[in-house]
């Protein structure tokens, strides 16, 4: 059996602290023993220990926390680690220098081009540690392994892409209108939703922007985003819809725990963000049967075949409506771009080949 070390800095949630729970609880359990080390409760740890895995805190703060170092060396040693799996820059830097001490294979995963900003301190120094300590590392798609290599130098012989998965036992057609009726919405409405976080790069902006071209032309469409939200950019936003007049119209719900209920609620899903190195919330949108419309902006270009199982715009706001609009007004290319986005998931980005992928290379020897 292979007893694996799970490592992330964050506490969630959002799309890499998905990845991590999914890799640390659903393993085969004749393979595989998952120890995780994460620096605090939070939506990670509550998730972990809902799933039956009580997570080990080691607290990560500071540009070079060696008590971080020392601890995690100590968790390796002390559990018998054979490898480890780490998620995000921070994490995937400590890990393989504590790989390095312990002689044991790490694995670093970046999830988007935020991982890494371009004012990053010391990036060509940390660049270096992961080369050296990582056995693989991993991109959760082509295009961001691509950029990641031209702008910071990370390995060609060491880099490669595996694409997020999401569980189709969990994500798939169940209508549901219980956020509808939350929101007063009638059967005559059309809910257009977005699912992340609010931070600049998800475009809400752009999102706000195109809701207000779309409701003049269909005054029966509503709006809504699920995710977290505070400080100032959110404030902006507020400001923004008060601008647009839009207060009664477009929602903010907040982080919603259920994301399989939120998105069957919807009739057409919108990604409006600036840059994914992924995007989760599509393929979970796929799944569940709901037409998307999604920016050029990374990693939706390698999920979305444009007109086939989805609508690629431009990361404009008028572009963005335009497209929305013609799922609006021809519903006929929704229902069979939903038929094809379905099967793409189950065929290339379901929760079982991601972890299928990662459990064949923790198993190379070599």
């Amino acid at each position: 059996m292979i007893r694996i070390l799970h490592s992330i800095d964050t506490t969630g949630p959002g799309g890499a602290e998905t990845v991590f729970v999914n890799l640390a609880t659903g393993l085969d359990p004749h393979k595989f023993k998952s120890f995780a080390v994460i620096k605090g409760e939070g939506w990670v740890c509550d998730t972990l220990r809902s799933h039956g895995i009580e997570p080990i805190f080691v607290k990560a703060k500071g540009s070079f926390n060696l008590r971080y170092l020392f601890e995690l060396v100590r968790v390796v040693r002390h559990y018998k680690i054979d490898v480890i799996q780490s998620h995000l820059l921070g994490s995937n830097l400590y890990c393989c220098l504590a790989g390095i001490i312990c002689r044991i294979p790490v694995f670093s995963t970046f999830h988007g081009f935020v991982d890494a900003q371009s004012h990053e301190r010391f990036m060509g120094l940390k660049t270096w540690m992961i080369n050296q300590g990582s056995k693989k590392i991993v991109f959760v798609s082509e295009c961001l392994k691509r950029q990641f290599q031209q702008a910071y130098g990370f390995w060609e012989s060491k880099s490669i892409t595996i694409y997020n998965g999401v569980d189709t036992e969990v994500f798939y057609p169940k209508r549901d209108t219980s956020i509808r009726r939350q929101l007063g919405l009638s059967n005559g409405n059309i809910l257009i939703g977005a699912v992340g976080n609010i931070r600049p790069a998800k475009g809400y902006d752009l999102f706000l922007k195109a809701a207000r071209i779309i409701y003049d032309k269909h005054p029966d469409c509503r709006f809504v985003v699920a995710g977290q939200g505070s400080g100032q950019l959110y404030q902006s936003l507020l400001e923004l819809r008060k601008k647009l007049h839009l207060e009664d119209v477009f929602f903010f719900l907040g982080f919603q725990h259920d994301t399989a209920l939120f998105l069957n609620n919807l009739d057409i899903f919108c990604l409006p963000s600036t840059s994914e190195g992924f995007s989760i919330s599509t393929i979970e949108a796929m799944a569940c049967g709901i037409p998307v419309v999604a920016t050029r902006c990374g990693g939706p270009e390698e999920i979305i075949v444009h007109e086939t199982s989805g609508l690629l715009s431009a990361c404009d706001s008028y572009a963005l409506a335009s497209n929305v609009a013609k799922l609006i007004d021809c519903p006929n290319l929704g229902y069979m771009m939903i038929r094809d986005a379905m099967h793409i998931v189950k065929k290339q980005f379901s929760l079982a080949a991601m972890q299928k992928k990662y459990e064949h290379n923790w198993q190379i020897k070599n």
